[in-house]
């Protein structure tokens, strides 16, 4: 349950800073950058963050599904699984948002394919860390 807990509540924030740095950047909102800039780019994260968390939460609950799922493969490593999990955060998103406005090209593909990638690696590594109950030893009869 914890690993759910920690994708439900991880993913969305960071996948929608990203998305937010993603969309401003392709817009070039950053070619000129102030701390005035910067405040008005937090401020439109934390006005925008709702909708993160309204339309984050299933994808990431279904990140947090696989995780599970590859969690009881035991010879899939903690790494692997985490790099597993990134690479389809990464394809699910840049299918979801890379299509997105008139640019295309290979920035706008690692910069959309970043908003599920990070958050998934990053939930992926928590969950490891945190939501793991330790294996009970077994005795050798």
């Amino acid at each position: 349950m914890k690993r759910y807990l920690i994708f439900a509540a991880i993913s969305p924030f960071i996948g929608g800073l990203i998305l937010l740095f993603a969309t401003t950047y392709q817009s070039g909102y950053w070619t000129e950058t102030s701390a005035r800039e910067v405040g008005k780019f937090f401020l439109a994260f934390a006005k925008t963050l709702q909708y993160a968390y309204l339309f984050g939460v299933v994808p990431a609950l279904m990140l947090g599904a696989i995780d599970d799922i590859l969690m009881h493969v035991r010879k899939i490593a903690p790494l692997v699984r985490m790099l597993i999990l990134g690479a389809v955060g990464f394809a699910a998103s840049e299918l979801l948002y890379g299509s997105r406005g008139p640019d295309s090209g290979l920035v706008q593909f690692i910069l959309y394919g970043l908003v599920g990638f990070v958050p998934a690696t990053l939930s992926s590594w928590l969950a490891h860390k945190y939501a793991e109950e330790p294996q009970p030893a077994k005795a050798s009869t």
